[in-house]
């Protein structure tokens, strides 16, 4: 039954993972507090000097969130603790059940212009090690999820059986539901991109996007709206409450060839997320789901959103790449 003191309002959770959760939702409001006093508070987007394990600029709040996340995840079952912040994965309870993969603070880059930032979470069984227990497909997660922090801080969850939504109701200090099953919108007219990189992608990508951008004169027959918020959970919440289509593909930039987000504590999360909510989510040909990390810090490229979109960039892919834009482009094959 739901604890009158917990964080989070709900019998949806399995018991087990309960305490695991409340010390996620627990961190996650006082998390929200502290952004939400932006600069009253500490310089929360200034560097502090140093590089994550990823090799990123880390800010103030990215340290500050790892620590507290770390923290009272060693009160609960979790055995295992893997950040984006660190360079290993640390044993927090030896007695645990549990191994934890996060990014306690994704997108810190918009902290300092009020663009909606959040925590990205993947829940595993643990194993004997901690690598053992975070290099595994993503379809062995038992739950995963993510907190957005925007003008609502809500929190999205998935522990294999659909989707559910919670809202943080800013008296009670409590997540409430507000959605027990969240499902993708099958059509939309929307996809995310970062288009300033259209000279680095490959030909099935740009192909794709020139179908979109030439709306109801091109092959696809409709008018499409481009949206770039560059915050993923800012991202994923927009195309779970409204359908659309996210890319972020490798390009042939140094450094982007196996695209720039992380499998273990962006792509895998989210995937499930997206997954259970009715979309898909690929490296642009392949489930993410059917992939793992080979390493902490594994980037791959990644595509998600309705599950006719995300097909669709598989399709493009599938083609010869001196095939792909003569073909639609003259044809058509997929007008909607």
């Amino acid at each position: 039954m739901t604890n009158t003191t917990s964080p989070i309002v709900t019998d949806l959770i399995p018991e087990p993972l309960r305490p695991v959760m409340e010390a996620i939702c627990g961190v996650s409001v006082d998390v929200a507090r502290i952004i939400a006093r932006g600069p009253l508070g500490e310089a929360l987007g200034a560097q502090v000097g140093a590089a994550n394990a990823d090799g990123d600029d880390q800010k103030a709040l990215d340290v500050i969130a790892d620590e507290m996340f770390a923290a009272a995840l060693m009160k609960t079952s979790t055995r295992f603790w893997a950040s984006e912040e660190r360079d290993e994965v640390i044993e927090l309870n030896p007695e645990g059940k549990y191994v934890v993969a996060m990014d306690p603070l994704d997108g810190s880059s918009n902290i300092d212009v009020n663009v909606s930032i959040g925590s990205i979470f993947s829940i595993y069984d643990a194993k004997e090690t901690g690598e053992a227990s975070v290099l595994r497909p993503a379809s062995e997660q038992i739950g995963g999820g993510y907190v957005i922090y925007g003008p609502q801080t809500g929190l999205v969850v998935t522990f294999g059986d659909g989707t559910q939504h919670y809202i943080l109701d800013p008296d009670s200090k409590r997540f409430e539901l507000a959605e027990e099953r969240m499902s993708i919108p099958t059509q939309s007219s929307e996809f995310a991109i970062n288009a300033s990189n259209y000279r680095h992608w490959t030909k099935p990508v740009r192909a794709f996007i020139d179908d979109c951008i030439a709306g109801s004169e091109g092959p696809r027959g409709r008018n499409f709206n481009m949206r770039w918020v560059a915050s993923l959970v800012a991202e994923t919440h927009r195309i779970i409450t409204r359908g659309g289509v996210f890319l972020y593909p490798s390009d042939g930039r140094d450094g982007y060839q196996h695209g720039r987000l992380r499998m273990l504590y962006e792509c895998a999360p989210i995937a499930f997320v997206v997954e259970q909510a009715g979309g898909r989510a690929t490296d642009g040909c392949d489930p993410i789901m059917g992939k793992g990390a080979e390493h902490l810090h594994q980037r791959t490229p990644f595509v998600f959103g309705s599950a006719e979109k995300v097909a669709r960039v598989a399709t493009y892919h599938d083609l010869p790449e001196d095939e792909v834009s003569a073909l639609f482009g003259r044809r058509g094959l997929f007008r909607d």
